[in-house]
């Protein structure tokens, strides 16, 4: 899995973040530098958590999966983007009138959109992350800081999209996102069945 799979993964993950940050900015009045760094930090941290729980979960049961890791990357993959598909296509509108930003309720919200992120970290000890040439362990440390700083970013803007445009974008945000994982599952499955 190269740079460009692992940008494509960060910005798949984030949307989950982003359609709920766009929540959060709907539900405050007046947008405040630490409403941006809360939502942020919460939802980049555990972006950057789970995929690093998950790989480590991945490597502990890797002798048993490495015959079959191209299928449970593509799986996994898969389920994830067809969950967010799904919630792309739903008609149900999420409620944006709990403006708190205290530690449970942003503690709940951080895990609910990184539990993907736990999957995906399956995936990187299943399929190599190569993006400099280090070890396996550096280059995944790279990647999980990649998709923690891409879900800050991301949830960032979703605040602020939230407070000035509303929950138009929510939906199409997911739906992207899944499509972008669906692909990458796809891709990972075909290079090891031929190199297609």
């Amino acid at each position: 899995m190269g740079f460009i799979e692992l940008v494509l993964i960060a910005v798949g993950l984030s949307m989950d973040a982003f359609a709920v940050a766009v929540c959060k900015g709907l539900s405050v009045q007046k947008l405040k530098g630490k409403h941006y760094l809360a939502v942020g930090l919460w939802f980049g941290g555990f972006q950057a958590l789970m995929p690093t729980l998950g790989y480590l979960l991945g490597t502990t049961f890797e002798k048993y999966i490495t015959s079959v890791d191209h299928w449970v990357a593509f799986v996994l993959l898969c389920l994830i983007g067809g969950n967010m598909l799904k919630e792309g296509f739903s008609r149900e509108e999420e409620k944006a009138e709990n403006a708190s930003f205290g530690f449970k309720d942003m503690l709940l919200l951080a895990v609910a959109t990184s539990v993907d992120a736990l999957a995906v970290g399956i995936t990187f000890a299943c399929v190599p992350v190569e993006i400099m040439a280090a070890s396996q362990l550096v280059n995944t440390v790279v990647a999980v800081c990649l998709i923690g700083l891409t879900t800050f970013t991301i949830s960032c803007i979703g605040v602020k999209a939230g407070s000035v445009f509303g929950a138009r974008y929510k939906s199409k945000a997911e739906f992207v996102g899944g499509a972008i994982l669906i692909l990458i599952g796809v891709k990972i499955l075909l290079e090891h069945l031929g190199g297609l």
